[in-house]
C-alpha cells in the first residue's frame, strides 16, 4: 500500500512516502503554504499523483501523552484532509520527531538553508517509518 504522511508546520510541511511494500519511508518533498485550503488542496494533488492509499498526519502529543491545541488543529486537518482527497488518514504520535530530523541532518552535516529545507520532510519519513514499524509489530504479535 502507497502511504503518505504529513509533518503539519504554518509555513513549512513536509510530506514522506513508501512504496507498495511498505517497508521503508523516504522524503518527498516540502510544501512552503500558509493557507490551510492551499495546502490540503497540494496535498491532495500529490497524493493522487502517487497513487497514495493512506495519509499518516502526525499528532503532535505533548510530552506527557495528552494532546494540546496543536494535536486538536492536526486531527481537524486531517479530518479536512480526508473528505478533500477521498483518501483515508490516521494519526501518528509525532513526538520527537524534528528533534531527531535535526540529529540526523547533523551526522550528515547538512547546515543552514540545506537544513532547513530537508528538516520537514526527514521528520515526516520519521513519523511515516514510525507508522510502518507499529504495523509490523501488529502483525508480528
Amino acid at each position: 500500500m502507497v502511504i503518505i504522511s504529513v509533518d503539519l508546520g504554518k509555513a513549512r510541511t513536509g510530506l514522506a512516502i513508501c512504496d507498495k511494500t511498505g517497508f521503508l519511508a523516504s522524503p518527498l518533498e516540502t510544501i512552503f503554504e500558509y493557507n490551510e485550503e492551499k495546502l490540503i488542496d497540494k496535498i491532495c494533488v500529490t497524493a493522487k499523483e502517487n497513487k497514495a492509499e493512506l495519509i499518516v498526519v502526525g499528532l503532535p502529543k505533548n510530552m506527557d501523552g495528552s494532546e494540546g491545541e496543536s494535536a486538536k488543529n492536526a486531527r481537524a486537518f486531517a479530518q479536512k484532509l480526508s473528505e478533500k482527497s477521498g483518501i483515508k488518514t490516521t494519526m501518528q504520535d509525532e513526538r520527537g520527531t524534528t528533534i531527531t530530523a535535526h540529529n540526523y541532518l547533523s551526522e550528515q552535516d547538512v547546515r543552514g538553508k540545506k537544513r532547513k529545507k530537508a528538516v520537514d520532510t526527514v521528520a515526516a519519513s520519521i513519523i511515516l517509518q514510525n507508522y510502518l514499524d507499529s504495523l509490523k509489530g501488529e502483525n508480528n504479535g
